[in-house]
């Protein structure tokens, strides 16, 4: 009978467990699609243009409008659909953030818009309605993750997770069309870099895929042809981000939540000063070194070492820091004993497994920096700071992840059981009156109950208990009105919750030093400064095309890594 009342739970479950199957494939083959029609625009493929990618990646836009519109009216008819919500997933701060990346690339847009007008003779009229519908798109998209990310969906579930999978597979495509896009503009400038450093034995070809007409207004083409790439950073990180949060999405829909109230950890200011002002020394100086890095490199061959030692030499001194401030969290996590919480969350899966994923990148690059180095028969003098800097990239991104992964996962603070009310026991002419109490105590080992004594101490002694049932308690002082009862173990309170509290702020402030630091690291990468690309020695020992191709597979990565790490770091600091 037991089976038989157990088969239909567990068959109920095939059929979801079929539609997660189907749904992920569905979505893979999707996104292999776009990425084959990505790279054969890439490489010029016979009979493949930039307007069949961009009719695709439209089409993808529009379905997924229509599947949020459908969810949005739904939820709007029958409000009391969806119950259950997944506290995790959805954070203010997150949503806060891909609204500014959203605005953003808003401006992204708009710029595009305004280029395809300038050469519209010569331009498909797809490269016009791709900006325009990835506007639309991008506002419908963050009102939905603004309103709806938490939801834990129930009904429906089959066709939620097609609408899902392929919102999450839209946002990977158009990711990989803008790191794309971004890269071949890289690329570019890079080429033209290396004939100042001297690699003139390195074939210069550029890949130009600029139109092949006059523009209208100059000076307009030229703000928007350069602005839209000192742009594509945000609109790239806003597409990751979408993506990850309907993934999360995803993940959840038929999922059983655990009811239970949630600790609000609102972000706050105090006793962080050190860790903040350190952080906003390293970001400044990150800016300056970017803005002369770019100014320097690829003038002369001078100017271009000094470029690359300049950057190097900074990025090892932030580096050491932050693998220092990492080393003194994880001890101060080792001289403490709480819990890990070990309940099902994938927002918190999640996060863990992109920062080890995308570290992977960054460490792949800098293993073929060091191999470079090691390999090379000649080494200029400024490619000898490269193996300090791969080797702190390495050093750093592991322990920085123990300690995020390890933050994310601990139990926050609670209340302990044993807390106990003092009493102030007034006494008056042989009788005790008991009045409300004042203030909490935390009692370890044997604490004293309300029904038994109460430890107190006065001037170093003990004065008193209070007795049972009776209330009658001696006099030991010349006062007939009142005695207020301290406990001993109170002292010993204050010391332990001291020592708490300092540690606390420590963990506080480095999370806030290494969130700057993260943000800092981004900067650079993410807006051309890239000596990957630049020193020249790579492409050297491994070749020019095949170490280019290593370098655009995993910078990516590497930017996404240090964005990704910044988020989480917030969210330990809110927590700590």
């Amino acid at each position: 009978m037991e089976k038989a009342a157990g088969c239909p739970a567990v068959g109920g479950s095939y059929p979801q467990k079929n539609a997660e199957i189907l749904s992920s494939q569905y979505g893979i083959n999707l996104f292999l699609a776009g990425l084959l029609l990505t790279f054969a625009w890439a490489v010029h493929a016979v009979g493949i243009s930039k307007s069949h990618l961009l009719s695709y990646l439209i089409t993808l836009m529009l379905i997924q409008l229509l599947w949020m519109l459908w969810y949005l009216c739904r939820s709007c008819t029958q409000r009391r659909l969806i119950q259950d919500k997944d506290t995790h997933a959805g954070a203010r701060w997150l949503k806060c953030g891909i609204t500014l990346f959203a605005v953003i690339t808003l401006i992204l847009d708009s710029f595009k818009i305004g280029y395809y007008i300038d050469f519209s003779n010569c331009l498909s009229p797809t490269e016009g309605i791709f900006p325009v519908t990835h506007a639309v798109h991008t506002i419908l998209q963050v009102y939905f993750l603004w309103c709806h990310a938490k939801d834990v969906i129930q009904s429906f579930k089959t066709l939620e997770r097609f609408g899902v999978i392929h919102s999450v597979f839209t946002n990977l495509l158009l990711w990989t069309n803008g790191v794309l896009t971004e890269s071949k503009h890289q690329l570019n400038e890079h080429k033209e870099r290396l004939i100042t450093l001297g690699f003139g034995n390195i074939t210069i070809v550029l890949d130009d895929h600029a139109p092949q007409c006059n523009c209208t207004t100059t000076t307009l083409c030229s703000i928007f042809s350069q602005g839209i790439y000192y742009l594509y950073p945000f609109n790239i990180e806003y597409h990751i981000l979408a993506s990850t949060m309907l993934y999360v999405l995803w993940k959840n829909i038929g999922r059983k939540v655990e009811h239970h109230q949630q600790i609000k950890t609102p972000f706050k200011f105090h006793g962080i000063t050190v860790g903040m002002i350190s952080g906003l020394i390293v970001l400044i100086s990150t800016i300056a070194i970017v803005v002369v890095y770019l100014i320097q490199i690829g003038g002369s061959k001078i100017k271009s070492e000094l470029a690359l030692t300049m950057f190097y030499l900074h990025a090892i001194f932030v580096l050491a820091l932050m693998c220092t401030a990492g080393i003194v969290a994880l001890l101060i996590y080792r001289l403490e004993d709480r819990s890990l919480d070990n309940s099902k969350n994938p927002a918190r899966k999640l996060d863990a497994e992109l920062l080890v994923g995308t570290a992977a990148g960054s460490w792949l690059l800098s293993w073929g920096s060091i191999l470079a180095i090691i390999c090379a028969q000649g080494h200029p003098k400024y490619t000898w700071y490269n193996l300090p800097y791969s080797v702190l990239v390495i050093i750093e991104k592991y322990i920085q992840n123990l300690f995020i992964i390890e933050s994310i996962h601990r139990e926050q603070e609670k209340a302990n059981d044993d807390i106990k009310t003092l009493r102030i026991v007034t006494i008056s002419r042989g009788s005790a009156l008991s009045l409300p109490p004042l203030y909490k105590e935390i009692y370890n080992g044997r604490a004293a109950r309300d029904s038994g004594d109460v430890p107190c101490l006065i001037k170093g002694s003990i004065c008193g208990t209070e007795n049972d049932g009776a209330g009658v308690a001696k006099e030991e002082t010349s006062q007939d009105n009142s005695l207020v009862m301290h406990s001993a173990s109170d002292i010993s309170f204050d010391s332990r919750n001291s020592v708490t509290n300092n540690k606390r702020r420590i963990l506080k402030n480095i999370a806030v030093f290494l969130f700057l630091c993260n943000l800092s690291l981004w900067i650079p990468p993410a807006f051309g400064c890239r000596p990957e690309y630049d020193n020249g020695l790579e492409e050297i020992v491994f070749g020019f095309e095949p170490w280019i191709i290593v370098v655009n597979l995993a910078m990516p990565f590497s930017i996404f890594y240090r964005m990704h790490s910044a988020a989480s770091l917030f969210e330990v600091n809110c927590k700590t």
